[in-house]
């Protein structure tokens, strides 16, 4: 079955860095843009990022700009999500998608493989 299979995650402390990876099964992921959204318990899912498929042109959510980067490994069908710096609200499950990437949205549709979100928790 064509998926996204996730892995990382987990339990971070503030300040330290986050590497999140998603690899596309069944399917070649350089066909797709894709991206990453994240939601909170009881906050609304916002989209983080996104890189398209073509020149590899990012797209980010202001508010976490500079401290967020995406990037593709097309050899090993996989993208990457890395967050510096974590802080207490960055805590949430985070899930990647292939997405048509576009400001100001980041993710604006075309959601047609999705992997199955990871929780990340920022604590001391």
């Amino acid at each position: 079955q064509e998926h996204l299979f996730q892995s990382g995650g987990g339990l971070v402390q503030p300040g330290e860095s986050l590497t999140l990876s998603c690899a596309a099964v069944g399917f070649v992921l350089d066909y797709f843009g894709i991206g990453w959204f994240r939601q909170a318990p009881g906050k609304e899912r916002e989209a983080v990022a996104c890189i398209t498929n073509t020149h590899e042109a990012r797209y980010y959510l202001g508010s976490l700009q500079g401290r967020i980067t995406i990037t593709r490994d097309d050899a090993k069908n996989t993208i990457y999500l890395q967050l510096n710096n974590m802080k207490a609200e960055d805590s949430a499950v985070y899930t990647c998608t292939t997405a048509r990437c576009e400001e100001p949205t980041i993710l604006a549709g075309r959601y047609d493989y999705w992997g199955r979100g990871a929780q990340v928790t920022v604590s001391q």
